[in-house]
This record gives structure tokens, C-alpha cells and sequence, in this order.
């Protein structure tokens, strides 16, 4: 898989744009800044807008042309991000160090996925954020973007498994319309969701 996210990030064009997913931009918004992991951000477009609200931010993602890109990103709007490159099941996340993280799109095999997302809460500060948006396996069979692999995809009961140990403030099923770069585009099914470290 590196591999494949290593040739669709080659292109000189950011593949899901430079601005933020909207979910992730409407939480942010509304939190006092502080420190913020974002696992999988690709091409930076989420931890860049996080960066230009006052977030210290910390982006963990195994592709280096994302990474790249992310960082040149950064540099356009005169911020500064930490970009780590490393496969999440090997990264050493800490613990009680972040305010705030967010899955946008985070989609695992079922072999790493529970140990992922354990690492990641312990990381988090008691009262921290937690933001998501993935793809719902009701996405199956709509061209809008997203893994064509039920077992990658999420229902609401797989998450709140993944977020056990937090307080889910909401969790929501429901269709949406992407336009993130050429490849989240028209109606597709996602599951959002806000919860909070204990």
C-alpha cells in the first residue's frame, strides 16, 4: 500500500486539494489551539489549516511524496507542521501528549486497526478531542471516492468499539457531498464523529 499512496501522491497537483475537510474545519474551529495529531494526513491539507489556527501540530503518515508535498504546503501559507514518516502500527505515539486528533479518512487493515487507534487515545490528554470522518461500508458500489474493501470501511459499531475508553458526544451515519480533489467527489456515505478523552 505504500506504494500505491506513493504514486497517487507523485503528481504535482494535490489529488484531495489544499483545503481542509469541512467536518475537520468546523470541530477545529471551535477549540482553544493547543497540540494536535493527525495520523494519515496525506498531502497536509488538514494539518496545514490546523497549523494557520495556532495548533502545534503533529502528522504521522509512511508516504514520503505526501509528505513532501505537505511540507511545501506549509511553507506556502507560512506555517510550520512536524511531519514523522512512519507506518502508524510502528509509531510511538506516547502518551498524554496531545489535545486534540483527528481520523480523516483513516482507513486500516483489520490487523492493525484496534492497536492503532489504543495507541493513539493513550496519547491523548485527559478532555482532549478526538474528530472523525471515515467512510461507511454503505459507500460499497458509489464512485465518490473511499477503499472498495468492506473490511477497511466502518459501521458505527466498529467505532465505537475503536473508541472504547472515550466519551462519544456524537456519532452519525450519513450521506454527504465531497468535493476534496479529484478523488472525493459527489454523494457518498460516512460515518462523523466527536468524542472525548477520559
Amino acid at each position: 500500500m505504500k506504494d500505491f499512496w506513493n504514486e497517487r501522491y507523485a503528481d504535482e497537483e494535490f489529488v484531495y486539494g489544499t483545503k481542509p475537510n469541512a467536518f475537520f474545519k468546523k470541530q477545529i474551529d471551535d477549540l482553544k489551539p493547543g497540540k494536535i495529531l493527525l495520523p494519515a494526513d496525506g498531502e497536509g491539507r488538514n494539518s496545514v489549516y490546523a497549523a494557520e489556527k495556532g495548533w502545534d501540530v503533529v502528522a504521522v503518515d509512511y508516504s514520503h511524496t505526501a509528505k513532501e508535498k505537505a511540507l511545501k504546503l506549509a511553507e506556502k501559507k507560512d506555517v510550520k507542521i512536524t511531519y514523522d514518516l512512519s507506518d502508524l502500527s510502528e509509531y510511538d505515539f506516547g502518551n498524554n501528549r496531545f489535545d486534540a486528533a483527528a481520523f480523516i479518512y483513516v482507513h486500516l487493515p483489520r490487523s492493525i486497526i484496534k492497536e492503532v487507534y489504543s495507541n493513539i487515545i493513550k496519547s491523548l490528554k485527559p478532555g482532549a478531542t478526538i474528530i472523525i470522518e471515515v467512510y461507511s461500508v454503505d459507500q460499497l458500489g458509489r464512485d465518490s471516492g473511499g477503499p472498495k474493501d468492506e473490511r477497511v470501511l466502518y459501521t458505527k459499531e466498529k467505532l465505537r468499539g475503536l473508541l472504547a475508553g472515550t466519551d462519544i458526544e456524537r456519532m452519525e451515519e450519513m450521506e454527504i457531498d465531497l468535493s476534496e480533489g479529484r478523488h472525493h467527489v459527489g454523494k457518498a456515505m460516512v460515518i462523523r464523529a466527536v468524542a472525548t478523552a477520559v
